[in-house]
This record gives C-alpha cells, sequence and structure tokens, in this order.
C-alpha cells in the first residue's frame, strides 16, 4: 500500500483520500487497492473516451463511429470483410439498437454499405466503402498522435511498463472471471 504522504495532491489525491476514507468506514480496513485500481482505470477509460475522439471537424465522426470503422477494417483485414450487425454489436460490446444507429449513421456518410446475405435475405452483410477506406487513412494519423500526445507525460519505458501491468491486470481479471463461471 502507497504510505499516504505519496498520494498525489490535487483532485486525484483528494478523490483517493475520500476513497480510502469511505473504505476504511465501511470495512474497518486500510486495503483499498482493488478499488482504487478500479476506480483510476474508470477516470481513465472515461477521459480517453471524451479526448480520444478522432478529431477532423471535417469528417464529422463520433468515438462510437470511429471505433467501429476501425472494427471493420480489422475484420477486413482478417478476411472477413462481410460481418453483420449483431457481431458488431457483440465486438463493440453495446445493443443492437445502438449498432443499428451507429451503422445508419456511417451508410449515411456514405463510409460502410449494407448488402442482404444471398444465402440468407434476412441477414445483412456490412462492409467498408472506398470512401469509409479514405477516411479512415486520413484521419488515422491525427488520431494516434492525439492518442500518443495522451501518454507522452510518461518515458517510453513507463508506457512498456504500464502497458505491460494493465495486461497483467486483464489477464488477470479474465481468468478470477472464468473461474467465477465454473464455480
Amino acid at each position: 500500500m502507497q504510505p499516504v504522504e505519496m498520494i498525489p495532491a490535487g483532485r486525484v489525491g483528494r478523490m483517493r483520500n475520500h476513497l480510502r476514507e469511505c473504505i476504511r468506514t465501511l470495512t474497518g480496513k486500510d486495503q483499498v487497492d482493488g478499488i482504487e485500481i478500479a476506480n483510476l482505470v474508470r477516470l481513465i477509460a472515461t477521459k480517453y473516451e471524451s479526448m480520444g475522439e478522432p478529431y477532423n471537424p471535417t469528417a464529422n465522426i463520433s468515438g462510437p463511429r470511429w471505433g467501429l470503422l476501425l472494427r471493420l477494417l480489422s475484420e477486413e483485414d482478417q478476411g472477413n470483410a462481410n460481418v453483420t450487425p449483431t457481431y458488431l454489436s457483440r465486438c463493440q460490446h453495446v445493443s443492437k439498437n445502438t449498432i443499428s444507429a451507429l451503422l445508419r449513421g456511417l451508410e449515411d456518410q456514405n463510409l460502410i454499405s449494407r448488402h442482404l446475405d444471398p444465402d440468407d435475405r434476412r441477414i445483412f452483410r456490412i462492409r467498408l466503402t472506398s470512401n469509409g477506406h479514405r477516411t479512415i487513412r486520413e484521419i488515422a494519423p491525427q488520431h494516434i498522435e492525439r492518442l500518443n500526445q495522451l501518454v507522452a507525460g510518461l518515458s517510453p519505458q513507463e508506457q512498456a511498463h504500464l502497458t505491460h501491468l494493465l495486461a497483467k491486470l486483464y489477464r488477470s481479471m479474465v481468468e478470477a472471471t472464468q473461474s467465477m463461471e465454473v464455480e
């Protein structure tokens, strides 16, 4: 556990101190690392979402639409160029209604196309248009630079270490979740 004097000043420090006091009051324990890490990960994720949308005023692409375009490109690169809305909904962790709205918006922007599956006419297949490919190529360098700027306060070694620790935390969480499902 980090000594209290090492807690950073400012908003994050005040939040951490408040969290520690709340946990002590609720449990009588000082061990708050799990909830503290979860809280920081949530704060970082929220900040990334708000700052991580691709900045290109002419493209008018929200963060969720951008994520969907990148998913479609990734699927295409893996030889799966015609995916279904249901598949995308699962991959993006959003409801079918949300995926439908996102797809409709991307289709209106001529970034994707929908086609009925020739074998099952109840299913639509989604793919990037040439305009979608061009838009990704135009926006991606700016977007990647912007995300890199968000971690510029860390040295390359610290970035690598953080990436390693976050991947390790993720694997640990997956394993814990799997063992809970078995019980």
